[in-house]
This record gives C-alpha cells, sequence and structure tokens, in this order.
C-alpha cells in the first residue's frame, strides 16, 4: 500500500522504481552522494527537452541500466519527479545539519532572509526550491542547503525580488499594523477578524498580517495583542468546539464564534476525535480465523446472514401485553446459522476496528496530527458492529418477556423485571463466545435467571426491612399530595410575571424568545433556523440575540426578585 502511494506521486513509473531502489537497497553513504547528484542533475533539466531514462539513471547512480529499452519522458516531468526523489530520499536518510559542509537554512529562516512570508517559501518549493529533511532539536524538519538557494535565487531572479518587493514593509508600516492590531484587540475583535480587517485596509496578503503579529507576540509575550494564542485551550472549550462540529457547524463559524484560528480549530477537531476513539468500547471474543481470514473470506464474513431454509414463523403472542412489547414479538427468530454469521461479524468488527485503534496510536507517537482517514474507518467499523449487535437483541428480546413472566409474584413490577432482563440480555451479547457451538438463548437464558436470582431476594429483603404496621405506617405517613386550585394558581402567577419582563426588551429580542421557548401556547418551540428564516437573519445571528436577551431577563428577574420554583 504505501508503495503505491509512493509511486503515485510520480509521472514516470521509472523514476519512481529508481527512488524505490535508491531507498531501499543502497547503502547510507551513497544515498547522501546520490542526493546530491540528484540536486545537481535537477539545476540543468531544461523543461523544453526530452530525456531518457539511462541518461538520468547514470547521472544519479553512476551506472547504466541493463535494461534494452530506453524510456524517453518530457523535462517537465521530470523536473517534477526529480523534486519528489529528492525529497523521499532525503527523508530516507535525515542528516543533523551539522553533518553538511554548508549552511542549512528552516523555512523561518529563509522567510526572513529573503524578507518574505513562509507561504512564499511554500510557493517556491513547488517552483523548483529542492528542500531536504534535517533532524533539528529532535525533530524532523525541512531545511534547505545555501548551496541550493544560490541556485534557486539566480535561476530565479525576478521571482525572488517580485516576492521581497510584495512582501517589504518598511519598519513604520510594521508598527503601524501593531497598533492598529491592538486597538482593535482591545475593542472586543478576535484574531481572525482583525488579520481580515488589517489585510483589506493595508492591501497586504492576510498571511503577511498574520506572520507579522505571531512574530511580534513570540518576542513580546508580556505585551502580546492576542496572549490567549499562545496558551492552551480549556477541556470544556474543546469539548464545546467538537460538539459544535459534530453537530454541523462549518470551521469558519466556529473559529468565529470562538475567537480562534480556523487551523487551531482543526487541531481541536482532531485532537477530541482521536479522545473519542480511544475510549471506543471494541472489546470482542477472540478467535483464531480472525488471524488468517482471506479476502475472499472477509467480504463473506461481513456480508448478510444466511437465509432461512424455512419461512419464519410468527411467535404465540402472550396475553396481556402492551403494544409496545408485543411489537417484539414481529421480529423473526435467527436460526443457529444466522446466529454464529452476525456473532461472528460483530466481533470481527470490532476486532478489525482495533488493529486499527492500535495503529493510530503509533502513528500518533511519530507524527502530531492523528490520521483521519484511520479514524474515519474505525468510526465506520464500530457503528456497523454497534449494527449488528442491535440486531442481535432485537432478535432475543421476546425471551426476556417470557422469562420475566415466569419469575413475576405480587411484590414484583413486571416492567422493572423486563428492564434488567434487557441489561443482562445485553451483556451477554458482549460476552457469548459463538465458536463454542452452544445456542445464544441457552446462555441468555442462564444469565437472565441469574439475574433475577439476585436481585428479586435483594429487593425482597429490602421491602421487609422498612415494612411496618398500618397504624404506625397512617401516623407517621404525611400526606405530600398537592392541592391542584394551589398549582394553577401558581402558574397562572408566573405566567403574568414572565410576560411583564418579556415587555422590557425589545420587539425582535421578545419575538425570538417567544418562537424558541413556544411561550405562545399555539405554537411550538421553533429551532434557530426557523427562526432565522422568520426573521430574515442566519441561525448564528438568532443564537447571538437569544443568548443576550437572556442574559437581560436574568437581570430583570433578579431586580423584581421573582420567586422562581426549581427547574423553572
Amino acid at each position: 500500500m504505501a508503495i503505491a502511494v509512493q509511486a503515485a506521486k510520480y509521472r514516470v513509473p521509472a523514476i519512481a522504481e529508481l527512488c524505490l531502489q535508491l531507498t531501499r537497497f543502497a547503502p547510507r553513504d551513497k544515498q547522501i552522494k546520490q542526493l546530491a547528484r540528484a540536486e545537481e542533475l535537477l539545476a540543468e533539466i531544461d523543461p523544453a527537452r526530452w530525456y531518457t531514462y539511462r541518461q538520468v539513471c547514470f547521472k544519479i547512480t553512476r551506472f547504466r541500466p541493463d535494461s534494452s529499452e530506453d524510456v524517453r519522458f518530457p523535462g517537465t516531468d521530470l523536473r517534477h519527479d526529480l523534486i519528489q526523489l529528492i525529497e523521499d530520499l532525503a527523508e530516507a536518510v535525515p542528516l543533523a545539519p551539522e553533518e553538511v559542509n554548508e549552511r542549512v537554512y528552516t523555512v523561518d529562516e529563509l522567510a526572513k532572509e529573503f524578507n518574505v512570508a513562509t507561504k512564499t517559501v511554500a510557493r517556491w518549493r513547488r517552483a523548483g526550491l529542492v528542500s531536504r529533511r534535517f533532524v533539528i532539536d529532535g525533530r524532523h524538519r525541512v531545511g534547505f542547503l545555501e548551496s541550493t538557494v544560490r541556485r534557486f535565487r539566480e535561476k530565479e531572479a525576478k521571482r525572488v525580488e517580485k516576492a521581497a518587493q510584495f512582501s517589504q514593509l518598511t519598519p513604520e508600516e510594521k508598527d503601524e499594523i501593531i497598533d492598529r492590531a491592538r486597538r482593535l484587540a482591545k475593542a472586543g475583535a478576535c484574531r481572525p477578524e482583525v488579520t481580515r480587517r488589517l489585510a483589506a485596509r493595508t492591501g497586504r496578503s492576510m498571511e503577511t498580517i498574520r506572520y507579522i503579529l505571531r512574530q511580534f507576540d513570540q518576542k513580546n509575550p508580556r505585551a502580546a495583542i492576542f496572549p490567549e494564542a499562545q496558551s492552551p485551550l480549556s477541556e470544556d472549550l474543546k469539548r464545546r468546539i467538537y460538539r459544535d462540529h459534530r453537530a454541523g457547524e462549518s470551521l469558519n463559524v466556529i473559529a468565529k464564534r470562538y475567537c480562534i484560528t480556523r487551523s487551531r480549530v482543526v487541531g481541536v477537531i482532531d485532537e477530541m476525535a482521536a479522545r473519542r476513539i480511544r475510549e471506543l468500547p471494541l472489546d470482542y471474543i477472540p478467535s483464531e480465523e480472525f488471524e488468517r481470514v482471506t479476502p475472499a473470506r472477509e467480504r463473506e464474513m461481513l456480508g448478510p446472514p444466511p437465509p432461512s431454509e424455512h419461512a419464519p414463523r410468527a411467535g404465540r403472542l402472550p396475553s396481556g401485553l402492551p403494544p409496545y412489547l408485543a411489537s417484539l414479538y414481529e421480529v423473526p427468530l435467527l436460526t443457529q446459522a444466522q446466529e454464529i454469521h452476525l456473532f461472528r461479524k460483530m466481533n470481527y468488527l470490532k476486532y478489525k476496528a482495533c488493529k486499527l485503534r492500535e495503529k493510530l496510536e503509533e502513528g500518533l507517537k511519530s507524527r502530531k496530527r492523528p490520521d483521519r482517514g484511520l479514524m474515519a474507518e474505525i468510526d465506520r467499523l464500530y457503528e456497523e458492529a454497534v449494527k449488528t449487535k442491535n440486531e442481535i437483541i432485537s432478535a432475543n428480546l421476546r425471551l426476556v418477556v417470557s422469562i420475566a413472566k415466569r419469575h413475576v409474584g405480587p411484590a414484583e413490577n413486571f416492567f422493572e423485571l423486563v428492564s434488567d432482563g434487557n441489561m443482562s440480555l445485553i451483556r451477554a451479547v458482549e460476552k457469548f463466545d459463538y465458536s463454542r457451538g452452544n445456542k445464544f438463548s441457552t446462555y441468555a437464558s442462564w444469565a437472565i435467571m441469574k439475574n433475577f436470582a439476585r436481585t428479586i431476594p435483594d429487593e425482597h429483603r429490602y421491602h421487609d426491612r422498612f415494612r411496618t404496621a398500618q397504624s404506625e405506617l397512617f401516623n407517621v405517613t404525611e400526606d405530600e399530595r398537592s392541592d391542584q386550585a394551589e398549582l394553577e394558581s401558581a402558574q397562572m402567577q408566573r405566567e403574568t410575571q414572565v410576560r411583564n419582563i418579556l415587555q422590557r426588551l425589545d420587539e425582535r429580542e421578545r419575538q425570538i424568545i417567544v418562537r424558541r421557548f413556544g411561550l405562545d401556547s399555539s405554537e411550538e418551540p421553533l429551532t434557530l433556523k426557523k427562526v432565522g428564516a422568520e426573521l430574515g437573519v442566519t441561525k448564528e445571528r438568532v443564537r447571538q440575540l437569544e443568548s443576550r436577551a437572556l442574559t437581560k431577563l436574568r437581570k430583570l428577574a433578579a431586580e423584581e426578585k421573582l420567586d422562581w420554583p426549581d427547574g423553572d
């Protein structure tokens, strides 16, 4: 899989194959020399010419290939693939800056050297500025050799000069940007909003403004314009950001709501998603066949259950059941083959998800951001396992009802027994080992009855312990029933108080509160989106107005010293 992904980055398959040979089989000292030759060759490439594979291979390795066929390709494709080969080869032999005999620039240092933004350096890399991977402070970071930078500067002199002129700011202009940013921040504008407004006012790119403000805050932490941008976010804020994302809010809306950058929102979402994946209950019943399953066998295991040989018979409906319990008997019973299939499928899905989670943890040790594709696949497998588990539970719920009917007595509540039995059934589904050849109904019946045998005597002992004589009970028991007339009077008083304080809001705020909470008895409460449609504003604007109106209502209620019951 990794080889296929690497080959897909190349335009010429022969160059991709050459890269594979160099990174896997060449000794380290030879790889370093080949890396330098590839950079020299890149500087000589003319995009208008055509080149042969033999020429390229000899220039880099000093050996001519044995193949009789010689592939030809244009200089544009060779230039693209050489840049990729250099980066892949440099990643295979990461060097410390002191191991090369010339200066090494980091991205930030190169941006400072040319007085451009780091984003400009990224564009130069796509235009032919060759980078390498160096081990700096224990981390793999992108670096540029001084000779490589010099060759790029000579070859792309106009591009470099234009970028420097465009991005060059006088000290006075930078000071003015910083002063304006400070005033806007004090007025309540958040960092993305300040960046956008300053970019529009100065005619500079948002990346340039963002770079200036970030550099100032890093160099002046005590006088930072946005000190919160450097501090970690609270756990509560992270949970709210992730909750909003799961609810379908866009990244831009979330960034604006919490006054942080879009990239920081993405980082929080990735972190919380990885944390959620770690907490998924992926316990499964192991099986040897999971370790050696073939692709064909996997398709069979994850496919639909085998059909029943006979038409499913409708179960005999016990008398006296309410409709929602009677509906359980509409779900057909599983055959033994179907039962085994579903249990195998559920456990195999959890097994696969568990293995991918281990792979995710390994990846998190080597890189900062979690693999989103891997997390999405784990989520999909888990949801499919839960769906399969629910199929098994639905087909066996009538078993709980039949056992509960046999154990119910004068002192027991039938529906409480069914509820306890359902919990026992769910635990039994998770713990059942289908490979032993037993029927699940036998195992589940034992688990449900064992739970009943434990809980019913406990309830009897509890009732016996606190049972009193009738006379004693009447003497000590207080009549706690409420007076209906009193309740209706209190309710009318509260409604009058609500109407009075609502009149002190402006028209739009009052309309939002009434619509949102259904205070008009003729209508149901409306969502933010529907209220926004009525008023002709966005959902986010409705949320802001609602929050402001509720704050006013709380203050008005406190001023009027209204006596609200608990929970209102």
